[in-house]
């Protein structure tokens, strides 16, 4: 027993860790730790692309780890760690600085509470994501709320508006307490995961996705902004969307029900006598 113990260990060390996905995870966290450098540096809008960034690298390693079946449980805890600084951390000092501090206690409170809800929630996710469906996330991702916040920081600036935090509206510390409740919450968001490329897709498909990459690149903080609102609110459409479908079906239950031919019971009436 004590030998096979040893053989087990030997292998387990030889094992290592996967490069490449890895790699994408390190840059992912390289990401959210340049942006909170730049938001001390108040650059702001600097912070908020890296933290898109990072959006990306860590949309890419999931995806290149199971093209190239390279998942492993040091891949995931890694992926998570960075998730908690570049979309937790970075993003609340980023609203902290940029529109945050003029509300005082309130405001550090409602970054603090961004932070623990994201590291909530992806606890919540390592806990639950073998025993969940892969067409839906439980609760708006971390990742979409960092993003979220960035994408706001450079829509803010698209428009003209001053850099100043003096001149930032009540509604962005609304904004930043709706976010951390949505990631805590139950509503379904779609993973997109189930969205392979390999697959032979519809040639629609494609030049849909064309078109919106070139309007992007035309008006990148706009169209940035108004696809991050998309996905913020299609989690509430889902809701809306089942409960109506639960209505519907529930009325159409009770008509049929209300429908059925009713049986005459005539044991009480005695037999039917004729004339």
């Amino acid at each position: 027993m004590k030998r096979k113990r040893k053989t087990r260990t030997k292998e387990g060390t030889r094992k290592g860790i996967y490069i490449l996905p890895n790699l994408f995870t390190s840059a992912n966290l390289f990401g959210g730790f340049y942006a909170i450098v730049a938001a001390i540096h108040g650059n702001h809008q600097v912070a908020a692309v890296a933290i898109i960034l990072s959006g990306l690298f860590d949309t890419l390693d999931g995806r290149i780890a199971r093209i190239t079946r390279t998942t492993s449980a040091f891949g995931n805890e890694y992926d998570s760690l960075a998730d908690i600084i570049s979309f937790g951390v970075a993003p609340a000092i980023l609203a902290y600085l940029w529109a945050l501090e003029p509300f005082g206690r309130l405001g550090w409170l409602a970054a603090f509470m961004f932070l623990i809800c994201g590291g909530l929630r992806l606890a919540r996710f390592n806990v639950q994501k073998n025993r969940l469906p892969a067409k839906y996330f439980n609760g708006l991702p971390i990742p979409a709320a960092g993003c979220f916040i960035s994408c706001l920081v450079l829509f803010t600036s698209a428009l003209g508006i001053a850099e100043s935090c003096e001149n930032k509206p009540f509604i962005i510390l609304v904004i930043i307490y709706f976010l951390s409740f949505l990631m805590v919450s139950t509503i379904p968001y779609p993973s997109f995961k189930e969205f392979n490329l390999r697959d032979r897709k519809p040639f629609s498909m494609l030049v849909s996705i064309v078109l919106i990459a070139i309007v992007i690149i035309y008006k990148p903080r706009i169209m940035l902004f108004i696809i991050a609102v998309t996905y913020l609110l299609s989690g509430p459409a889902i809701v809306l969307h089942r409960l109506s479908v639960k209505r519907s079906q529930r009325k159409y239950s009770e008509k049929a029900e209300g429908d059925e031919p009713r049986d005459l019971d005539v044991t009480d009436h005695g037999s039917l006598r004729h004339p």
